[in-house]
């Protein structure tokens, strides 16, 4: 009798319940939220979603929609073409006209293609936007506003939700050169960026301890220069290695998969090739690149390497031509990341070819203080060495633009003078990306002391992984952040600021787990100072509205990090 009860018991547990409420306190919170508690729509399973079945984007929504309402809350919903009735609705809507006399509507921003009304009232659900993405957007926000668990029924108080980013590019990079992930791997990332309204993976391919992007026209780059036959593992300088050979690297048909997978969820993939610094795996294939002939090995541990690229090689800028002109055939992506950072002078000082090159070029010295927060890598004064890594950034900058692309590089780039369109990413601090859009260029603010996520997030290093070991980056200090500074910028330079980018660097990371660790929540964090005005940032309220994003990780299966500083 007792067996019996407790199975009884046991079937009951699992059971879906009734109703529950919607709750549209999100991250990132929306621009504009209009509620009415007192009025609620309920939706239960069966009732449809219409659609224009005829625009494949606004379809693949839908069954993402679809999908995500019966994962979040087990409520099953169905497709219907737009020429039936249904209380939930996606449609596309023409942008209004300024005045009568106006032919056409103003273009839009990059921002208010992304932008999207959700409403809530009797007639049922309704998502408008003016391009597919911001319907993506306006399904993300109801998804997120669902309860996590089995229901028969939802009920949504009646509501107007207006939004749209404030920044048009929002940032995440990982770090795939120090330890490599897989496609399975990487689209799980991609999936966590998604729910947090980011739009750009900043895929970082290569570097001295590896490079993971095959290139056809030098098929030893990738099968030879992704293997380093060691791997440092001790603290600091001990240089203590495991000793087991350690590699992977992404065919062209693998990247293309990425990118196709990115795109249905609306994130561009910006890959990185760094150059001419970071490149001693590519050195150790072609030491003929190096001023000093090798031999180079796949770097066994992490730093900033003295071997670089050779500047007076002109081989090396076939070499980088070639890499690049395959990268822009796989990734349709308008902006192309150079890196450009930590690269030591020291070769290029002595090396006969890259001073000849210097000469041939007229290049000179200059005693200007070159504006930067220094740091790692850092080379202030316009040397004529630096100058010359100018002149191979323009050359790289002329063949991307020849395809339609842009440049983007590491603040390390204003040393030598910055190149005509050059888009820096300003890394050591803000002052960087400050003195680029005080010269009109665009600039993507990514700070180390708010953007870093490979640093701690605690201030206990014993309640957490092992990682870097330098500062803390907490939740507390991104939130904080405030990328546009008016006091510093006028209103024009201001809006250079194309946006805010966190960095997953893997120096310290080698499992998916420990990478999912270090980016959440801290990405809900970055999130909102991507994506919500300055006026609406409050960290307690994000505080007390990020528990109902954690049931998202938890039914997810992402690991995170529970305690928030």
């Amino acid at each position: 009798m007792k067996r019996i009860g407790f199975l009884i018991l046991a079937c009951i547990a699992v059971l879906p319940v009734s109703a529950q409420r919607a709750n549209y306190n999100i991250i990132p919170l929306p621009k504009e939220v209009k509620a009415d508690t007192t009025q609620l729509f309920t939706l239960t399973g069966g009732m449809g979603i219409v659609y224009d079945n005829n625009n494949a984007e606004v379809t693949r929504i839908a069954q993402f929609m679809q999908q995500w309402v019966k994962e979040t809350t087990g409520i099953s919903l169905l497709l219907t073409p737009a020429d039936k009735n249904a209380p939930i609705k996606l449609s596309i809507i023409a942008p209004a006209k300024k005045s009568k006399k106006a032919k056409q509507a103003a273009p839009l921003t990059d921002q208010q293609k992304e932008g999207y009304t959700l409403e809530v009232n009797k007639g049922g659900i309704q998502l408008s936007a003016y391009e597919p993405v911001g319907l993506f957007h306006a399904a993300q926000t109801l998804r997120k506003s669902l309860p996590v668990k089995q229901l028969t029924t939802v009920e949504l108080p009646y509501v107007q939700i207006t939004d749209q980013p404030r920044f048009s590019y929002r940032g995440v990079l990982l770090d795939c050169g120090r330890h490599f992930f897989t496609v399975e791997f990487i689209k799980q990332f991609l999936d966590a960026m998604a729910l947090h309204g980011c739009n750009q993976f900043h895929w970082h391919l290569t570097e001295d301890q590896g490079w993971r992007f095959e290139v056809k026209a030098f098929p030893d780059l990738a099968l030879k220069g992704s293997v380093r036959e060691k791997t440092v593992i001790g603290p600091g300088n001990m240089r203590i290695y495991d000793n087991i050979p350690y590699g992977g690297y992404y065919t062209q048909d693998e990247c293309r998969e990425v990118v196709r997978y990115a795109a249905e969820r609306y994130i561009n993939v910006v890959p990185e090739i760094d150059m001419p610094g970071h490149m001693q795996s590519a050195l150790h294939v072609f030491p003929n690149l190096g001023c000093t002939g090798g031999p180079y090995p796949v770097a066994p541990h992490w730093g900033v390497m003295r071997e670089v690229l050779c500047g007076g090689n002109p081989e090396t800028l076939y070499f980088l031509k070639t890499v690049f002109g395959e990268l822009c055939d796989v990734f349709p992506s308008p902006f192309i990341h150079i890196g450009g950072d930590e690269c030591p002078k020291e070769r290029w000082q002595k090396c006969a070819k890259c001073q000849a090159k210097i000469k041939e070029l007229g290049l000179a010295s200059e005693n200007i203080k070159v504006d930067g927060d220094g740091g790692r890598g850092s080379q202030d004064g316009r040397s004529a060495e630096n100058k010359l890594q100018t002149y191979i950034n323009h050359e790289i900058e002329q063949f991307l633009a020849s395809r339609g692309r842009s440049l983007i590089g590491w603040d390390e780039i204003l040393a030598g003078g910055l190149t005509e369109n050059a888009i820096v990413m300003s890394w050591r601090g803000t002052k960087g990306g400050i003195a680029a859009a005080k010269q009109k260029h665009r600039v993507i603010m990514s700070p180390n002391v708010f953007a870093y996520i490979d640093h701690p997030q605690l201030k206990d290093y014993s309640k957490q992984p092992q990682t870097t070991d330098s500062y803390q980056v907490s939740c507390s200090k991104i939130h904080s952040f405030e990328p546009v500074i008016p006091e510093e910028l006028t209103e024009e330079e201001q809006n250079c600021i194309l946006g805010v980018q966190a960095n997953l660097w893997t120096e310290h990371i080698a499992y998916p787990e420990h990478a999912f660790y270090q980016l959440l929540p801290r990405l809900a964090s970055m999130s909102e100072v991507q994506w919500c005005s300055t006026n609406q940032k409050d960290f307690e309220s994000f505080k007390a509205r990020l528990p109902q994003l954690e049931k998202f990780y938890d039914k997810l299966g992402y690991i995170y990090c529970h305690q928030v500083e």
